[in-house]
């Protein structure tokens, strides 16, 4: 019997060559962008559509590419990882964000997830991890970093928020933090965060009478502890 070639154009769905997976890079270091790109471009299918080396030039990017997949640093300047993922989910749906980051935390997770990440990854792992991840998240499916089991994903998921010094600000008022903290003015602020430099002192007065700090460098000493900024 011969049997009849199928021209891999007329392939019934799921048959058909691996579907092609459109990414963004948002990291802060040159080097680091380089060198996801490197492991991501091993797959013929996927591909990089652009790079951003901030929260707000990565927001801009996710909204005009809507890509699938969202690479993100969570030491970004002007907009950390949870902010920004928080912001993504709103405008791009289908851009499942995978924190890619230095910080093996379990506070910092609970920060991503509960802003609507689907998946978190510790710099380190990368070589032998990253591709699996973002396989995982193509398929709309969770990946954490092999340390954080699948368990503690779904505690944390479905149990309420604990207090905490992250918890205890609002997400405007963790962004005026993290902008004072980078070593911007009041001016500098409400001009990144399209407020009045009045609106930027209220909230950073706010931010620090929760906090109990009394100074700009406790300030940034809190910013660098909780993981906002990089020292």
């Amino acid at each position: 019997m011969q049997i009849k070639k199928i021209a891999s154009d007329n392939l019934p769905s799921g048959l058909c060559a691996e579907a092609a997976v459109r990414i963004v890079i948002a990291d802060d270091h040159h080097v680091v962008r380089r060198g996801v790109r490197a492991i991501l471009e091993c797959r013929a299918s996927w591909e990089v559509v652009a790079e951003a080396v901030d929260g707000a030039e990565a927001l801009e990017i996710v909204e005009a590419e809507k890509p699938d997949v969202a690479i993100i640093d969570y030491s970004l300047p002007i907009m950390n990882g949870a902010q920004l993922t928080k912001r993504i989910r709103a405008i791009s749906p289908q851009t499942e964000v995978l924190i890619f980051t230095m910080h093996d935390s379990e506070v910092l997770i609970r920060d991503v997830l509960k802003a609507g990440a689907k998946g978190y990854l510790v710099k380190s792992d990368a070589e032998d991890l990253l591709v699996r991840a973002v396989e995982a998240l193509s398929r709309r499916q969770p990946y954490v970093t092999d340390w954080f089991n699948r368990a503690l994903l779904d505690r944390y998921l479905a149990s309420p928020e604990e207090p905490g010094e992250l918890t205890c600000l609002t997400a405007r008022e963790r962004e005026v933090v993290q902008l004072v903290a980078e070593g911007n003015s009041s001016k500098g602020v409400s001009q990144v965060l399209d407020i009045s430099p009045k609106t930027v002192e209220t909230y950073r007065a706010s931010a620090m009478h929760k906090l109990g700090l009394k100074t700009t460098a406790a300030l940034v000493r809190y910013a660098i502890r909780n993981k906002l900024v990089e020292p």
